[in-house]
């Protein structure tokens, strides 16, 4: 019995041998008396543990036990994990083609995406699906698992909903047939003034470097001169992706970033001459969101004084991860080496202390005032650097610091439209408000420029808000009856845009009460480039 057992436990180890067959020659091999005790402590446990063991799960703990102790981005997937992490990377996935949100138990369709299989059985914004394939879809049990479990699935087969619409008192049925749906990786494009565009990337994913060529063309086909790039909260992806766009930017054979490690050769990756804007302004949006991908084209840009950083200290990600697959279809995404920044910074931040104060360094930056303040950033003399042209100070260790600091605003969300944003009140009024005048504001509002424009959030408008709001239990303080909550007012007119448009519009109102977007345009039509010696022609 005791070797039958151990038998069937050798066949659910053996991927480990495999690992350990296909590493030989890519790393030096372990001691056998390391290899030995490992294997040795996994017997003993599968024969003598008090209840019995789930061989698989056993070996995927002890593997991301191990992982975990290395560094904070050294991780196990399994085969599901690592198809759910590679998604958004790879730039589609397969379902029925709506952006949703969860309001009140209800699936509320935000908008189709355009020309796929929803928009085209006449899915409409507003939307809310009460029914998948005969199943009620409402209540305290629908989330995003759920919704996803039920609208995903491969392209071809077929999914019946009910939806419930404004004005229509019978449910309508609807059978869509499921496509692939793309997920892009450029949340918006337009010109901010007549020579200044804007692109801002929340990803990169396979299909950025194509999203941006495309946007860059049509931009300066318009006239941009001059780029505000936004990577607030970009949290990175692909390393040769981020080389491409940094490529965009400088001139030929300029190092846009190395990477060492202690089975890793030093590699070194430089610009070539295929960029399209090697010349004219250009200011990069970072904040503590900016991660990896995001910090290699931020500190390049930087590092050669081709642009100016504006926002808060970058999120310090400096680590390389390279996918090992495994028999199973899982696999071991494996830091192997440290990227560098042209002038050699290492702007990965300290993990010493473990996974959990890594991850909490952010909420330490709020705590200490950095967020706030620049004057609470310390930065030692032995990370101090000097940018390759102008010479002037820059950083590593510990992120990227941007060249004019934005301040964290506390305190510009009111507690009002707090608590109508937590219930999706503001977002189901802007949903309603939209549908019902859709035809009448089209007429008025030809395109978005003209809508960001001449589209005023008056007072009858508010009102109906209030109203809306109060339906729903949903009042404000009397300390904020005679404020005026210009924010608030900024977030319900970008709010109607993007259920008359597109997110893309949502972002173009939205962000003209960005602080670090108005620097943006300030520093690019001042005279802060010449000042600073920053390249740009």
């Amino acid at each position: 019995m005791y070797l039958n057992k151990l038998q069937i436990f050798f066949k659910s180890l053996s991927f480990i041998v495999l690992i350990s067959v296909s590493f030989t020659g890519l790393f030096a091999q372990s001691s056998p008396d390391a290899t030995e005790k490992f294997l040795r402590a996994l017997r003993i446990v599968n024969f003598a543990y008090v209840e019995p063991v789930d061989d698989g799960k056993l070996v995927e703990d002890a593997i991301r036990g191990m992982l975990r102790e290395l560094d904070p981005h050294s991780v196990y997937l399994s085969a599901e994990e690592l198809r759910e992490a590679n998604e958004p990377l790879i730039g589609s996935f397969d379902g029925i083609g709506v952006q949703f949100n969860i309001i009140n138990d209800t699936i509320v369709v935000v908008s189709p995406v355009p020309g796929g299989p929803s928009e085209k059985v006449g899915i409409l914004p507003g939307d809310k699906i009460v029914a998948i394939d005969g199943e009620i879809s409402t209540g305290s049990n629908v989330n995003n698992n759920f919704v996803m479990q039920r609208l995903r699935g491969e392209r071809g087969t077929i999914v019946e909903v009910g939806i419930s619409r404004r004005g229509v008192r019978e449910v309508l049925d609807f059978t869509i047939t499921r496509d692939q749906i793309p997920i892009n990786s450029m949340d918006a494009a337009f010109m901010a003034t007549p020579e200044i565009g804007y692109i801002k990337l929340n990803r990169f994913s396979r299909t950025t470097m194509r999203e941006f060529r495309d946007a860059l063309r049509d931009l300066m086909s318009q006239g941009m001169m001059h780029l505000i790039l936004d990577l607030n909260y970009n949290s990175g992806g692909f390393l040769d992706v981020a080389i491409d766009l940094a490529d965009q930017f400088l001139e030929r054979n300029k190092m846009i970033v190395y990477t060492e490690g202690n089975a890793s050769p030093t590699q070194e990756f430089k610009s070539t001459n295929t960029g399209n804007f090697k010349s004219g302004k250009l200011v990069i949006l970072i904040n503590e969101g900016s991660a990896s991908a995001s910090e290699i084209v931020a500190g390049a840009v930087q590092d050669w004084d081709r642009g100016l950083l504006v926002g808060r200290r970058s999120f310090g990600k400096g680590l390389v991860q390279r996918p090992f697959e495994l028999p199973d279809g899982s696999a071991i995404r494996l830091t192997t080496a440290r990227y560098h920044t042209p002038t050699g910074r290492s702007i990965q931040k300290p993990y010493e202390e473990g996974t959990e104060s890594y991850y909490s360094d952010l909420s330490e930056r709020l705590r200490s005032g950095e967020l706030v303040s620049a004057e609470n950033i310390k930065f030692p003399d032995s990370l101090k650097y000097f940018t390759k042209l102008n010479k002037r100070e820059v950083y590593g260790g510990g992120g990227i610091m941007p060249d004019f600091f934005i301040p964290l605003d506390t305190n510009r969300v009111s507690s009002y439209y707090s608590k109508l944003l937590r219930t999706g009140a503001i977002n189901t009024f802007s949903i309603e408000y939209a549908n019902s005048n859709r035809e009448r504001l089209l007429r008025s509002y030809s395109d978005v420029d003209y809508y960001l424009a001449n589209f005023n959030v008056d007072g009858n408008l508010l009102e109906r808000l209030y109203s809306h709001a109060s339906n729903q239990g949903i009042e404000r303080e009397e300390d904020e009856m005679d404020v005026r909550d210009e924010y608030m007012e900024n977030q319900l007119k970008a709010l109607i845009a993007r259920s008359l448009w597109d997110f893309s519009a949502f972002i173009q109102v939205r962000i003209q009460s960005d602080e670090a977007y108005l620097r943006a345009l300030e520093i690019i039509q001042a005279d802060t480039f010449n000042r600073l010696k920053v390249k740009y022609k």
